[in-house]
């Protein structure tokens, strides 16, 4: 019997897949990464954590060696990823018309998303200044453009210069980030969040569409569905997994002080589920993914649901597992 070796990130709600805490009829090892892995080139994996943008990408380019689930593992607000300076007058979407702004990546899924706030706000790509770079001088430098046709005012930072210190000295207006700089937490940091409310906007947002964006999903190989039942069973391994890792939370991790008020305020807004996996929970999300990747020239056409997702599934039974 095969391994089914798998990679992700140090996600919570996979511990149980890594700590065997959930078992299926295949054994498995979970690889947990510090960055994302990479399953066009890491050919020792079978299935593994994936941007959801370069998958959409890779399947508008016809490269159909990998095969995504709808499992978002990565799932997140983004009004809350664009930061200024603490003293910046600038606080609404509206505002950075015209602006300078840095991003992490221009084609990744978190940063596709948090323009898409400001489109809905009227500021189109056209309409500010870009430039893509390291978020600090501990980022890596690499090529974060990529083979993407972009606009003119559309460049790489010059010479490397980290965008936090491009932000303070007032290179910058904005900042979009999906993780923040260490400064970012000090106290008397000289950053702070766009919106002076952000959880309020967020809020706002989710009435209005209906979901918390997906960033990243899981792939597999496309070898591995040649065997639709053991795609269900991944899609039934995750989903224990988040389960348990929940019920977890909700006793023994107490992420902030605030944690069961937290807990209590997120389930009166967004419900029981802010994560929920398969295809019928995520169709509306993924519909919405893909008319920003047009819209803002990632790619040039929308694909069939049946191309981008050849396995539309849902979860089914539970698989064994142990008690939380």
């Amino acid at each position: 019997m095969d391994t089914i070796r798998m990679a992700a990130r140090h996600w919570d709600h996979l511990n149980p897949i890594a700590l065997r805490d959930v078992t299926g009829s295949e054994p498995y090892t979970l690889d947990r990464r510090d960055l994302t892995p990479d399953l066009w080139t890491e050919t020792d994996l079978d299935v593994a954590e994936t941007s959801f943008s370069r998958y959409v990408q890779a399947r508008a380019a016809g490269d159909d060696r990998v095969i995504a689930l709808p499992l978002f593992v990565m799932r997140g607000f983004r009004h809350r990823c664009i930061i200024t300076r603490a003293d910046s007058p600038l606080d609404s979407a509206e505002a950075l018309c015209s602006k300078r702004i840095g991003l992490t990546g221009w084609g990744d899924s978190g940063n596709t998303w948090t323009r898409a706030v400001l489109r809905e706000a009227g500021v189109g790509i056209t309409e500010a200044e870009w430039r893509v770079g390291a978020l600090t001088a501990d980022h890596p430098v690499m090529d974060r453009i990529g083979s993407i046709s972009v606009p003119a005012n559309v460049a790489a930072t010059e010479n490397d210069e980290p965008m936090m210190d491009m932000l303070e000295r007032g290179a910058l207006d904005a900042v979009m980030t999906p993780f923040m700089p260490p400064a970012f937490y000090e106290i008397g940091s000289p950053f702070r969040p766009l919106f002076r409310d952000s959880q309020q906007a967020e809020a706002e947002y989710f009435a209005r569409v209906g979901f918390v964006p997906g960033i990243h999903l899981i792939g597999v190989r496309a070898e591995l569905a040649e065997n639709p039942g053991q795609l269900q069973e991944l899609m039934d391994l995750f989903s224990a997994s988040k389960e348990i890792s929940a019920a977890r939370r909700n006793k023994l991790l107490d992420i902030t002080p605030w944690h069961n008020e937290v807990l209590a305020a997120t389930t009166r807004i967004f419900g029981q589920d802010w994560m929920p996996y398969g295809w019928s929970a995520n169709a509306l999300m993924i519909d919405a993914f893909q008319t920003e990747l047009v819209e803002q020239g990632i790619v040039t056409s929308r694909l069939e649901a049946s191309d981008l997702f050849p396995y539309q599934l849902e979860p089914s039974q539970p698989l064994e597992k142990v008690s939380a």
